[in-house]
């Protein structure tokens, strides 16, 4: 029988699989690396931001979208809620650099808290277990600018304006001399973080038993940047 040769080609692909062996034990996967759900409320906000900083410096992890669909067909498991205005410019997902199934985002004008936002919440909270819920507002916010200047609104828009003007009241009496919308952008914020907790005695019931941690920020729009409020409750 005749013998066949090696070619030396085929030898330096065994050294390499050899190498790759020895250097990383176990299957080798050549897919992006799937991040695991974080483990604390601490961790949920850390994970949160670190989101933030990517997409500040335009560092995005990549998405498998295709692979991520498949999976979330089985269910949902958000490991945060975002209480967000509905401003085109401001995406959670994108802010946070965050892909599918990973956030649970409830979306309204002046992220001002009702009832049917107030319900989404404590659906994510209660059903779906996330483990924090991150009140979101940005600067030059119109539903703060209307509660801010006034005039005459149809009875929906009001509705979202007489939730705003308390902040606005509170920015005017620490802020009298200034330009306050972007004063009343920040106390709006806590403004509605609060009653959150003042509404909801499932929410409060959570935070009570440290089961969900409570945060706010502002965005910035010129930066990208998130900047975290003072104030985190758990």
């Amino acid at each position: 029988m005749q013998r066949i040769e090696q070619r030396p080609f085929i030898k330096l692909g065994y050294c390499l699989v050899a190498a790759a062996a020895l250097l990383f034990p176990g299957p080798l996967s050549f897919s992006a690396p799937s991040q695991k759900a974080p483990a604390s409320k601490e961790d949920t906000l850390a994970r949160l931001m670190e989101g933030n900083a990517r997409f500040v410096n335009g560092q995005h992890r990549p998405a498998n979208y295709k692979r991520e669909r498949a999976e979330l067909t089985k269910g949902q498991h958000p490991y945060a809620i975002v209480l967000s205005c509905s401003d085109s410019r401001v995406p959670p997902e994108i802010v946070f650099d965050e892909s599918l199934g990973k956030l649970f985002v409830v979306r309204v004008a002046g992220n001002v808290v009702d009832p049917v936002s107030l319900g989404s919440i404590e659906y994510a909270a209660e059903h779906l277990h996330s483990r924090l819920l991150f009140v979101l507002g940005h600067e030059s916010c119109g539903a703060v600018k209307a509660a801010v200047d006034g005039g005459h609104f149809s009875p929906s828009i009001e509705a979202i304006v007489e939730k705003i003007k308390p902040a606005v009241d509170i920015a005017r009496r620490k802020h009298p001399e200034k330009d306050i919308l972007p004063f009343a952008v920040e106390e709006n914020v806590w403004l509605q973080t609060q009653s959150v907790l003042d509404q909801s005695h499932i929410i409060k019931e959570l935070v009570e038993k440290k089961e969900l941690r409570i945060a706010d920020g502002v965005y910035r729009l010129g930066s990208g940047k998130v900047n975290l409020g003072a104030r985190v409750i758990n």
